[in-house]
């Protein structure tokens, strides 16, 4: 299989005839094997009825996963990814905003060496104030906090090599950084505008308190990406700062104490000292903790610490043993 389509579906039954219809006018002409995977993410509507009539009509193009109830967009992507079958994988929403004929662009952009293009709605159709504002805050957020420049992180139009969605998993609401993800691992990442449009039918499932899952998810990342195999020089330099705090607290002390005769003990300074001198001591012991837990999940799931693209000549033992 060539390209496969994941597409996560939530009550979308006004849509998704339309969608499909679209779907086959743009990836029809590219002269790939296709097939698309929806998800049916615990709808209690009618789209899982016009979900099964379309796996009926296009079996060779459609399949169907269905949840057994609402577990969310990430874990509707996740579920695509396992149940797939093609070498390049685009993701879209059912909602009919993303439009499918931006499809055989991204696919030409991956033709040029990339392993992830990502969709810049880049005139956005949503409401400004609710949706378009804290989707550029958050944008901006991730960008500097990853290192990882895209205009719309939010923007579920992407395609990727299969390749380079290897070497993790999603969990929680992850799905939009599956970018840092794959850069993480060596990805070659490009963003391109796309169209988008209001949406016709149904009702958006996000509203303003994405923005703080969007950055509470953000910290998550960041620790997952710059700490999971290193644990130690989070926790432990937080330990040696907070030691070292405590520490300089004390010398003053005790300089006050000989200089200026002010009793040591007396002095709420003296507890806070202390106290932070055992967070420091403690956040060393959990960032010793954290490592040995670090190998141990590493070593037992036989995890590589590394990835690779290829290697010259193509077939070696090593290169059988990276895939393993």
């Amino acid at each position: 299989m060539d390209l496969s389509l994941i597409i996560p579906v939530y009550n979308e039954e006004d849509n998704l005839a339309e969608l499909f219809d679209a779907i086959c006018n743009a990836v029809k002409p590219v002269k790939r094997s296709w097939e698309v995977v929806f998800i049916d993410d615990g709808s209690t509507d009618a789209s899982l009825d016009i979900l099964r009539q379309l796996a009926a009509q296009e079996p060779e193009h459609v399949r169907v996963v269905v949840f057994r109830r609402n577990f969310g967009q990430t874990a509707g992507i996740a579920a695509g990814l396992d149940y797939c079958r093609g070498d390049i994988i685009v993701l879209l929403d059912a909602d009919l905003q993303n439009d499918p004929q931006d499809i055989p662009m991204l696919l030409s952009k991956l033709d040029e060496g990339y392993d992830v293009v990502s969709g810049w709605r880049k005139f956005r159709k949503d409401n400004a104030l609710t949706r378009t504002l804290p989707s550029v805050i958050a944008n901006s957020l991730i960008s500097a906090v990853t290192g990882v420049h895209l205009h719309d992180y939010g923007c579920t139009l992407k395609a990727y090599r299969r390749s380079a969605l290897e070497g993790f998993r999603l969990y929680g609401e992850m799905h939009r950084f599956i970018p840092v993800f794959a850069h993480s691992i060596g990805a070659r990442i490009t963003e391109v505008p796309v169209r988008h449009h209001p949406r016709r039918f149904g009702k958006t499932n996000y509203g303003l308190d994405r923005t703080l899952k969007v950055i509470l998810d953000l910290m998550t990342a960041k620790f997952l990406l710059s700490y999971s195999h290193k644990p130690m020089r989070l926790f432990g330099g937080a330990g040696l700062g907070l030691g070292f705090g405590g520490s300089v607290l004390l010398l003053y002390l005790f300089i006050r104490r000989y200089v200026g005769g002010v009793p040591v003990l007396g002095s709420p300074v003296f507890q806070i000292a202390i106290m932070l001198l055992i967070m420091g001591s403690q956040s060393i012991l959990m960032g010793l903790m954290a490592e040995l837990l670090a190998r141990t999940y590493h070593e037992s799931q036989k995890k590589l610490t590394y990835t690779v693209r290829e290697t010259i000549p193509p077939g070696t033992h090593n290169d059988q043993m990276a895939r393993q």
